[in-house]
């Protein structure tokens, strides 16, 4: 392979036609069907599949097909076969994966940008989904465009875009049961719909957090009351919240209590953290958006990142039973509601992690409050296998000629569903999971942007390792990869990245 061909052929075709079609991409409102329930009848996931359906069946790669799947009651599905070229295996298989769904709107963007406008400046297009994860099926298949533009060999190539990643791939497992035969048994799998530390490198994820949570509410009256002529004797509903959550969590320190939702790091987790925040410092919590005076939870860089990647953590992401500031009277309210998101150690059960979450909080409630929790998410996380020398090289390699420094390894704190069901699925499988989403790039938050400089390098690096797979099938080191396993249920519950 002549890298910087590739590199040349990567640049130009992002700069001629993927950034273009990213910027239309994110014009398109396509929430995912947990945040418009309304998606079939408003049709703008229609309108993201048939953009990313048109351009991929422009490309001009033989004997490729493109075809929208659509399963009864579900999202569609982007399913693309395109067999070995240039001496490569059709027995051997290269799984790449991403989605189109996005998340919603949320408040907070500058004055001249927004989540459905899409703005360049510099090297960055903001927007929402462009990073996340838009750019995943025009970064797969440019990256096996350069290889064939080379003649390099590759083996037969299986690109999915899902449509419900954002609401937990909850339709993913039954598109993975139906498509089985013509998916056949992938011995590397290629994610680009995670983070990265920095956008000086290459950086590939050993874990991923599992998520637990839902609707958590305390009620203690049929209607509001005079707060002056109930308080002292009526509980405040927000108090016994308060002390319900206080089981859970440590209000000072933010240490979630239960024993039960930790597990034992890795070694290799451990030494992998170390060298991470090593290499990114205070760039570990510099990118967030603090206020002048805030301080991270830890002084310790490498703590920091053990606890974004392996340890439990509760945020309370909705309210509900409150009015408005403006609108607020003297009254004690009946209730009060809460959105609970419990992160998860990547290999704890997520089942089990929500039924510590029910007895934790149901158990005795106080003054005889009526106390529910209804889980909409109960999944479990997901942590790499141990990854082959070959590949483990390809990855280095691609890193060193595309950026010019090492690859980096770390975990990432969010959920990729469909990772813990590909491990299941294809046991003796590689996994290289990566992304573009790197510091200030703020996924799922206001002003989400992709770097477009790091979406080009992460797609040259991509057809590295593509081709070096090619080469490591030839030499017998993909073999061992386990038959398609029967999903079953085990998969329920949403997570989101």
């Amino acid at each position: 392979m002549d890298a910087s061909k590739v590199d040349s052929y990567v640049s130009q075709k992002w700069d001629d036609e993927i950034v273009p079609q990213l910027v239309e991409y994110i014009r398109i409102p396509n929430k995912s069907p947990m945040f418009d329930a309304d998606w079939v009848q408003h049709g703008y996931m229609d309108d993201a599949v048939k953009l990313m359906e048109s351009w991929a069946k422009a490309q001009s790669i033989p004997g490729m097909q493109v075809e929208v799947v659509r399963l009864e009651g579900r999202t569609p599905l982007i399913f693309i076969d395109i067999p070995a070229a240039h001496g490569g295996s059709d027995e051997d298989c290269v799984l790449l994966y991403g989605h189109l769904d996005k998340q919603p709107e949320m408040t907070g963007w500058d004055d001249d940008l927004g989540p459905w406008k899409p703005v360049i400046k510099g090297d960055k297009l903001y927007g929402r989904g462009g990073a996340d994860d838009g750019y995943a099926i025009f970064g797969s298949l440019a990256a096996i465009l350069a290889l064939q533009e080379q003649q390099i060999p590759h083996s037969r190539c299986v690109i999915l875009i899902e449509a419900c990643e954002e609401s937990g791939s909850y339709d993913l497992p039954a598109y993975v049961d139906h498509l089985a035969e013509r998916i056949g048994k992938p011995s590397l799998v290629v994610c680009l719909d995670s983070g990265c530390g920095n956008y000086d490198q290459l950086w590939c994820t050993t874990s991923l957090r599992g998520l637990a949570g839902g609707n958590f509410t305390v009620k203690v009256l049929s209607e509001g009351v005079h707060s002056g002529d109930a308080s002292g004797v009526v509980p405040s509903s927000f108090r016994l919240l308060r002390q319900l959550l206080s089981r859970l969590e440590d209000e000072t320190s933010g240490k979630i209590l239960i024993e039960g939702l930790y597990v034992d790091v890795p070694e290799e987790r451990l030494e992998q953290a170390r060298q991470a925040a090593k290499v990114l410092g205070t760039a570990i919590y510099d990118k967030f958006p603090f206020l002048p005076g805030m301080k991270p939870m830890a002084d310790d860089l490498s703590e920091l990142v053990l606890n974004r990647t392996w340890r439990p953590a509760l945020s309370v992401t909705g309210v509900d039973g409150m009015p408005s500031l403006a609108s607020a009277g003297n009254v004690l309210r009946p209730h009060t509601s809460v959105k609970l998101s419990l992160r998860l150690p990547p290999t704890l059960d997520g089942k089990r992690a929500g039924e510590l979450l029910k007895e934790v909080l149901l158990r005795d409630p106080p003054n005889g409050a009526q106390v529910t929790l209804e889980l909409e998410k109960s999944s479990s996380g997901w942590n790499a296998p141990a990854m082959s020398s070959w590949l483990s090289k390809a990855i280095d390699t691609s890193s060193r000629d595309f950026f010019g420094q090492p690859a980096m390894y770390m975990g990432e704190g969010g959920s990729i569903p469909f990772m813990g069901m590909l491990g299941e699925k294809f046991p003796g499988a590689q996994f290289m999971i990566t992304g573009v989403l790197g510091p200030h790039s703020n996924a799922h938050g206001p002003n989400e942007f992709l770097h477009i400089p790091m979406g080009k390098r992460v797609t040259a690096c991509v057809a590295r390792v593509v081709a070096e797979h090619h080469q490591a099938s030839q030499r017998g080191e993909t073999t061992g990869v386990g038959a398609v396993a029967d999903s079953g249920d085990r998969h329920g519950g949403h997570g989101c990245c």
